[in-house]
């Protein structure tokens, strides 16, 4: 519990922080072209998609995102897992990414281990990517969450380092953009290998789903 608590208040001082320097850098960001969430394939290698719905308002007022998408995907044998991503166009105005441990815990979801989990060639390309990964339960149910920060190309694990390349890129690149990227499956109750057959159900999708992503997350 104090390691959360500590993480919390590194956090806090570094979006302060974050805040002030993305305020003092140049204004007037160019938008980045990209394409709409909306337009996000339905179906991803044999994984077929339902669309959530809408979020609240005062949900995505809190989020402070210029688009997201929110999906559960399907396999032919019934097996599921939930999409989320999150885009900020840009981040000078103090909406910035939102970790999803910040949320999850206010839904009654509490972290039981946590993480690091390295995905070799998740683009069937040689790209090799390193994402956390984490296991929530709420009562007897439990689920297994693997999540990344994700802009101009970069993959980042780190919330921190997330923070440092933006400052970064504010200074160097005059881009502020961003998002996250968030894949959740299910761990049946009663399970007994620590979440082992729902990672290896989310990896199989992040397979399916990183090669989409440069068109709607910009490099």
């Amino acid at each position: 519990m104090k390691h959360i608590v500590a993480r919390a208040v590194v956090l806090c001082l570094m979006l302060g922080a974050t805040t002030v320097l993305l305020a003092n850098a140049r204004n007037a960001e160019v938008p980045v072209a990209r394409t709409a969430f909306d337009a996000f394939p339905m179906t991803l290698a044999g994984w077929r998609a339902t669309v959530d719905p809408p979020m609240a308002p005062e949900v995505l007022k809190v989020l402070g995102v210029d688009d997201y998408l929110s999906r559960i995907y399907y396999k032919p044998s019934g097996a599921a897992v939930g999409l989320y991503m999150g885009y900020y166009g840009s981040q000078r105005q103090g909406d910035t990414i939102h970790s999803p441990l910040n949320c999850l815990p206010g839904a009654g979801w509490e972290p039981v281990s946590e993480g690091r989990k390295t995905i070799v060639d998740a683009d069937g390309a040689g790209r090799d990517i390193t994402v956390n990964r984490y296991i929530v339960q709420k009562g007897l149910e439990r689920q297994l969450v693997l999540y990344w920060y994700q802009s101009h190309g970069r993959v980042v694990a780190s919330e921190y380092w997330s923070r440092a390349f933006l400052i970064n890129d504010a200074i160097r690149l005059n881009r502020t953009d961003g998002s996250m990227v968030r894949v959740i499956a299910p761990i049946p109750v009663g399970a007994d290998d620590d979440g082992a057959a729902a990672e290896a159900l989310a990896e199989e999708f992040v397979r399916a789903l990183f090669p989409q992503l440069p068109a709607y997350l910009p490099n």
